[in-house]
Order: C-alpha cells, then structure tokens, then sequence
C-alpha cells in the first residue's frame, strides 16, 4: 500500500472519528451516522489495500520459486 493511500484512508477514519464525535455531542444523528459511514469507507479502503499488498507478495514469493 503505498503512502499516499495510507495518509488518505487515515485522513478519512479521522474524520469520520471526528464527525461521529460532534453528532454525539450535538445529539445530531445524521452527523453521527456520516462519521460513521467515513469510517467504514476508510476500513474497507484499507482492506482493499492490504488484499492488494497480499497478492503482490504472493506472486513475488511465487516467481522467486520458479
């Protein structure tokens, strides 16, 4: 996973975080629900990303074998 994905998907769960954080504490559930779903996005990014990563090793290790 390169850098740049990573910062952006961090970017993302921390405003999410922060979203979710001012819905409560403004006892505003869309915001809260829209934290929440910016959170989710970035996780499910970061899976994607590390199924990725996961693959490209595995072909590496494969093609070393050969």
């Amino acid at each position: 996973m390169g850098i740049a994905d990573k910062a952006s998907n961090k970017s993302q769960d921390i405003k999410g975080k922060a979203k979710e954080a001012v819905g409560k504490a403004t006892n505003n559930p869309n915001l809260e629900n829209q934290g929440k779903t910016d959170q989710t996005k970035a996780a499910l990014k970061n899976l994607g990303e590390n199924a990725k990563d996961t693959i490209s090793k595995v072909k590496k290790s494969t093609q070393k074998d050969s």
